[in-house]
């Protein structure tokens, strides 16, 4: 047990210097972040304050006002901590945060975490009623939002409001006009932390119903070393975030930033052609995505792509879905060997990550397991099924929620939490993902999952986009209905064409009995499909 522990400790050192995290430092330096991190921990807090030690005149970030260093952004979380706590922002308190990726979302993230606070993350793509409904839920005492947000927010009961970003003057009511206020009276100096560690509330993606609170404490470390592991992210780069920061996937990246020294370079919305744009006049090392983006990318025509070529870029790392198709194989062949897929869900983080050669020599798998991570595929009754074999996919690591902010969680057994997901291991060692333990269907008999068909359409070069769902039948109990975007140039794939390469490639008790096209399939702003939105659609044919 204990050489166990000095053998994780070990490869945890290795990864921590292999980065650039661990390096020397003179005598001033090592001790100021020593006492940093003795006194706020590695809290965002204490992070960001041993990265202004360290490189006071680095860029920390690069958004559409321009550019902030470290040194400049540890004065001004400082001045808008003292100016949140002057609203009465206290240590336990709740602090929601409604930001599009911009310095706003990340100055009152870092402030909040110097008053011991909780940061709630608000969906920018939620309807009034589910917002309405969460902040019941969550009650904050305060609500930092975009100005574009206001009239979505109105009906809503929000005792205090803080503008994270306004295109007019910024008042006194704003991130900007507290900041102002506060560097103008002085008041820049470093705080003394709090009596307690604020937690960090990732709502889910609320696909399904109302959005459960997924709450973490505020350390990022062990959350660094497992994604480090897998992914070769170093000190210092410039990475261009486009996920967004409020998701598990652009929030890691934030994350990363405090022990890595990245500068983040942010856009308040994703353009396809913009994000090449960024990537080649920055300079970017590194890339976070959602796949649909690089759909979206892809799609371009071809002499736009070639505008911008990418020889900087070393690591594009792609969260929230599963890459559909051949989608890996085309990014790779134009761009280089630079993509990692991370599978994980919000509630147990990452449990898997794909690298550029497990996705070159087995299309399709979720990866490998990073650093300290435990998966487990279990049949019914909580029993590991062989190699090979499907089953629920459960995951141990030290990165997963305790429970819901309202009350339940996620089924546990024997330490490990449910992902949702049935999966297995093939005998290199990787997890496939197939699909969702709720979406199986059951038709004749047979068990059928809609990602496996879903992965088989989008091999189509016709195909830009496909969403597979199980509907009633008479005679089967259940069937596949397939929703199809087709690629707006050439000649149109028919629905017969589609079924032929499913029965082609796979059982024809997979065929989708229906093929219906559309212009574009439904998404939430993490670019999950939204299916209970098909499913509505169905209903109404």
């Amino acid at each position: 047990m204990i050489g166990s522990r000095v053998k994780d400790a070990g490869t945890s050192l290795k990864i921590l210097t292999e980065s650039g995290i661990v390096r020397p430092y003179s005598p001033v330096v090592l001790g100021g972040m020593v006492n940093a991190l003795r006194r706020w921990s590695t809290t965002p807090a204490g992070g960001f304050k041993t990265i202004a030690l360290r490189t006071p005149h680095h860029t920390a970030l690069i958004d559409e006002r321009g550019s902030l260093t470290f040194g400049e952004l540890q004065a001004r979380t400082n001045a808008l901590a003292i100016g949140l706590r002057a609203r009465g922002v206290k240590a336990g308190d709740g602090v929601a945060v409604m930001c599009r990726n911009h310095r706003g979302f990340i100055e009152a993230s870092i402030a909040i975490s110097k008053l011991g606070a909780d940061v709630l993350y608000l969906n920018t793509a939620f309807a009034g009623p589910q917002l309405v409904d969460v902040l019941e839920r969550e009650k904050p005492r305060v609500v930092v939002h975009d100005e574009e947000f206001s009239a979505l927010l109105a009906s809503a009961d929000i005792a205090d409001r803080v503008l994270g970003w306004t295109d007019g003057e910024a008042g006194p009511d704003s991130i900007e006009g507290i900041i102002a206020a506060q560097v103008a009276a002085g008041r820049t100096a470093d705080l003394a932390p709090p009596s307690q560690k604020g937690r960090t509330i990732i709502l889910t993606s609320g696909t399904t119903g109302t959005p459960k609170g997924a709450p973490r404490p505020q350390g990022g470390l062990p959350a660094a070393i497992s994604l480090l592991s897998r992914m070769p992210l170093r000190s210092g780069w410039k990475c261009h975030v486009a996920a967004p920061l409020f998701h598990t996937w652009g929030f890691a990246h934030y994350q990363l930033a405090m022990m890595l020294g990245t500068t983040l370079v942010l856009t308040r919305k994703f353009d396809p052609e913009d994000a090449l744009r960024i990537l080649r006049d920055e300079d970017c090392d590194s890339f976070a995505v959602i796949p649909v983006m690089l759909q979206r990318i892809l799609a371009l025509p071809e002499e736009t792509l070639d505008r911008y070529p990418l020889p900087h870029l070393k690591a594009v790392a792609s969260s929230g879905s599963a890459l559909p198709g051949d989608l890996p194989t085309q990014w790779m062949d134009r761009y280089g060997e630079n993509l990692y897929s991370i599978y994980g869900s919000t509630e147990v983080a990452w449990a898997s990550i794909a690298a550029p050669r497990d996705l070159r020599e087995a299309p399709g798998c979720a990866g490998r397991l990073p650093h300290q991570t435990v998966v487990r595929i279990l049949d019914a009754d909580g029993r590991e099924v062989p190699t090979g074999q499907s089953g629920r996919i459960f995951v141990g690591n030290s990165l997963q929620i305790e429970g819901y902010t309202g009350g339940g969680g996620k089924e546990m057994i024997d330490g490990l939490m449910s992902s949702g997901d049935v999966g297995r291991f093939d005998a290199e060692g990787r997890l496939y993902v197939e699909g969702r333990d709720d979406e199986m269907i059951v038709s004749g008999g047979e068990n059928v999952f809609p990602k496996e068909v879903e992965d088989c359409i989008a091999t189509h070069e016709r195909v830009a986009e496909v969403a597979a769902i199980g509907v009633d039948d008479d005679d089967f109990g259940k069937r596949l209905k397939a929703f199809v975007v087709r690629v707006p140039d050439g000649e149109p794939v028919t629905a017969d064409e589609i079924k032929e390469l499913v029965k082609t490639n796979l059982a024809r008790f997979k065929v989708p009995r229906e093929i219906i096209f559309l212009d574009e399939l439904p998404r939430n702003a993490t670019g999950k499909v939204l299916k209970r939105e098909l499913a509505s659609h169905e209903s109404s044919q």
